[in-house]
């Protein structure tokens, strides 16, 4: 039986020196290298898969130092500080280069907790929006192959379909918003390396704004995780709400921030990221 490309991008062996070596995956291939969502999610599964590892992801970030070659990779990681009930991580990602040495790709930190009951508030609901069912699956087939493991249902800021540079003339907060429904089309249940990979869902926010085929990419992005592990059980294999807005585009980076909620309006994530452009 095959396994899902999801599987089978965040498989990682163990090393003796304590490394997971991993391979990129052809299913989630990208402009250039692969979905940085996937990578992202491979960083989470070594952290949760290490047999030291307390408690389950609250903070992630990540920042792409240099593009990944397909093939071979290792997962460097090192607890930082072990407390209470939190674990603080380094890690980086390295490949072997064609003279032999060790080239750094990725490097980051991140934060797990053992969680607890406490007084909480959700200060930023879910928007009211349609049912996923009332639009139709319409980002299955927009070129690059990973969009096609997702099931995509857009409500606003749809990739363009003319690129004639036209700015947006929406106000300020909606110029750049996407909205849109997702799930993995196979049914795969959400988790904590799942989630990772969504909140990285949204084409470049430079797309929207200016409807201009201008070159992108992620260079540095931050995670936070809301829901605990039941919350994401109770998620299984349907839609999640994903909305991002960028904020400031100058000097060829921009930023954008998005926020992850369930169907039944529990806020899963909230990330943030800076973007390089070309122009």
């Amino acid at each position: 039986m095959s396994r899902h490309p999801f599987d089978e991008a965040v498989r990682l062996q163990l090393q003796a020196d304590g490394s997971f070596l991993g391979h990129t995956h052809p299913s989630w291939a990208n402009m250039v290298g692969p979905f940085g969502g996937i990578t992202a999610a491979t960083v989470v599964q070594a952290i949760v898969d290490h047999p030291q590892c307390l408690g389950s992801p609250v903070a992630l970030t990540l920042n792409y130092v240099a593009g990944i070659a397909d093939g071979a990779f290792s997962v460097r990681l090192r607890i930082a500080r072990t407390n209470r009930s939190t674990q603080h991580w380094m890690f980086e990602i390295v490949q072997t280069a064609a003279d032999g040495s060790m080239d750094c790709v990725l490097t980051g930190t991140a934060m797990t907790a053992q969680r607890r009951e406490t007084w909480g508030v959700n200060d930023m609901p879910m928007p009211s929006v349609p049912a996923a069912q009332t639009y139709p699956d319409n980002l299955a087939k927009v070129g690059m192959t990973w969009f096609g493991i997702y099931d995509m249902r857009v409500i606003t800021g749809a990739v363009p379909t003319e690129w004639d540079g036209t700015e947006s003339s929406a106000p300020p907060d909606q110029a750049s918003l996407t909205q849109l429904w997702v799930r993995d089309r196979a049914g795969r249940a959400l988790d904590f390396a799942a989630l990772t990979a969504t909140a990285d869902i949204f084409a470049p926010r430079v797309w929207t704004r200016r409807s201009k085929w201008t070159p992108a990419g992620t260079v540095s992005m931050t995670v936070y995780f809301h829901a605990d592990p039941a919350q994401l059980a109770a998620v299984g294999g349907g839609y999640v709400l994903a909305q991002a807005r960028g904020q400031v585009f100058r000097n060829g980076f921009f930023d954008q921030s998005a926020c992850l909620w369930s169907e039944a309006g529990v806020p899963l994530a909230t990330t943030h990221q800076l973007v390089y452009f070309k122009d």
